[in-house]
């Protein structure tokens, strides 16, 4: 059994950069998209009733919303559809070690490619914050924790790597 040493609390500060360019108008929130696995289901010969199997390594539209305080020229910078999008979120997440109760910190990047699908130009109103946003289609996301890659999916070149782990190495041998 493995012995955790750090207790993860929160992100204690983060960017979001395109193209290697901080966007300083972001929000302070930013849903990171979800992984819904595409199903089929299973059934007769030898089956007793029926069940959904998720076909490995093909995930449903995955969008990621990046939220703006106001328009301003870094939520243009994203609306070129023909282009594509290369974001990098880059965090400091703090924890606290165990054993001595101090205050740790390690970082956590998450890199994002994909293209245009929405504009949310906001509203106005006095004193308040426009809620302007872009939404992406992503094609590739990975996700690095401590400075080793977690995750890495690239649906265009049929990447599903895993800790470490090709998940789809012997789809490709066979296709």
């Amino acid at each position: 059994m493995s012995t955790i040493a750090n207790v993860p609390e929160v992100i204690n500060n983060y960017n979001v950069y395109h193209n290697g360019n901080v966007l300083i108008g972001v929000s302070g929130s930013v849903t990171l998209p979800s992984f819904e696995a595409i199903t089929e289901e299973v059934s007769g010969a030898g089956v007793l009733g029926s069940y959904d199997t998720s076909i490995a390594g093909m995930y449903s539209s995955m969008t990621q919303e990046v939220p703006f305080r106001i328009l301003d020229e870094d939520i243009f910078t994203l609306m070129n559809p023909s282009e594509l999008v290369d974001l990098t979120f880059r965090a400091s997440a703090q924890s606290t070690v165990k054993s001595t109760g101090a205050v740790d910190y390690k970082g956590m990047r998450i890199v994002e490619r994909g293209r245009l699908k929405s504009f949310t130009p906001g509203n106005y109103e006095l004193g308040k914050q426009m809620g302007s946003s872009v939404t992406l289609e992503l094609m590739y996301i990975m996700i690095e924790v401590g400075g080793v890659t977690k995750l890495e999916y690239d649906k265009l070149n049929s990447v599903f790597v895993v800790n470490g782990k090709d998940l789809l190495e012997k789809v490709r041998a066979f296709s």
